[in-house]
């Protein structure tokens, strides 16, 4: 086919506004490590909200373009690229894998430059630098692959790797979404006992039991949840705490709930900048308190072993997508997700 010159993308232009969905113009010619993906399904993560939210604060490169999981297949490749080739079925992740890190591309737009990462997905076509993608076997469900891109490999990372989770060892998670479940499940692969999980939807505390939990609490119905925690793990609390919400007094309670020497790992991401009150002493006496960064996965190692798992039947992901949305209806997609009544939702681009 010929190589595209265009392709359609959900722009954002202003923070805490809807994204605009226009045609831009893709980089006339790929440079040293770069890669030229189309992209068939793209997930929605809460990465992105916090970038059109601007959780980190003033946005410097406006306008520029979303998205850090998707699958896709390798149209053309840069000079430099040695680990993906033309027609590879491809996991776009925005962590860093095998290969190059290439200059982020820059886009056009009518007469303004639209910037890009090292990996954006929220359009039909992608120049990528080599080491966000990784290649999979041609035959996997396009559908699914998103899924390895980041809700899967930092939900497993911070089981494996922040965590370390031990066979026996108690493990709370706060926030039963799309990683969340992914966490639940990685902890039951683990013979962690007993898996507790805490939402605020009835609806994802369902999930959160088919994903292997042991036992579920809406902490929106309970006035003491501390207290009914610690009725089924003992009063010196939990071993490990995981919380995926990234709201301060869920830290809070996930500190207070841990034993001595136990462990806390936060994988939300606050939404505002706020302060957090804790005691620290047992911070002195080995009690973790760590946060995770996409569970330090390695998606070129990670990510093999995760779809063995997943074709030998030990992983439930089919279930974590909920919603379908076209690429048109992206911003009804985010709110959806902002609702958080849904696992995971999929932007279907191009199948």
């Amino acid at each position: 086919m010929d190589m595209p010159r265009r392709t359609k993308a959900a722009i954002l232009t202003e923070l805490r506004k809807p994204l605009i969905i226009d045609e831009i113009a893709l980089p006339k010619n790929l440079t040293f490590g770069q890669v030229l993906v189309k992209i068939h399904y793209t997930t929605i993560c809460g990465a992105q909200l916090n970038e059109i939210d601007g959780a980190k604060g003033p946005d410097k490169f406006l306008p520029h373009l979303l998205g850090h999981e998707a699958s896709a297949t390798v149209l053309e490749t840069g000079e430099g690229v040695i680990t993906v080739k033309k027609n590879d079925l491809v996991v776009m992740h925005w962590r860093k894998s095998d290969g190059l890190q290439a200059t982020p591309a820059k886009y056009v737009w009518g007469k303004k430059t639209v910037n890009a990462g090292w990996v954006t997905t929220f359009q039909e076509y992608a120049v990528v630098s080599e080491n966000r993608v990784t290649p999979i076997p041609s035959d996997f469900n396009r559908k699914i692959v998103p899924l390895f891109g980041c809700a899967v490999t930092s939900a497993f990372g911070v089981i494996n790797n922040d965590a370390n989770v031990k066979i026996g060892e108690s493990v709370l998670v706060v926030g039963c979404g799309g990683v969340g479940l992914n966490i639940i499940q990685g902890a039951k692969l683990t013979s962690a006992n007993p898996i507790i999980g805490i939402d605020i939807l009835d609806s994802k505390l369902v999930m959160a039991k088919e994903f292997g939990a042991d036992m579920t609490f809406n902490s929106s119905k309970i006035k003491d949840l501390e207290k009914e925690v610690k009725k089924i793990v003992g009063g010196k609390g939990l071993d490990i705490a995981i919380d995926t919400t990234g709201i301060p007094s869920v830290i809070e309670f996930c500190y207070s709930i841990t034993q001595p020497q136990g462990k806390v790992i936060l994988v939300g991401v606050p939404k505002k900048r706020s302060n957090v009150s804790l005691y620290t002493l047992p911070l002195h006496f080995k009690k973790i308190l760590k946060g995770s960064e996409g569970g330090d996965s390695l998606p070129h190692i990670d990510i093999p072993k995760y779809i063995r798992l997943y074709r030998a039947g030990k992983l439930k992901l089919d279930k974590i997508i909920t919603h379908e949305f076209s690429l048109e209806k992206i911003n009804e997609a985010i709110q959806l997700v902002r609702s958080g009544r849904a696992g995971r939702v999929v932007l279907k681009i191009s199948p």
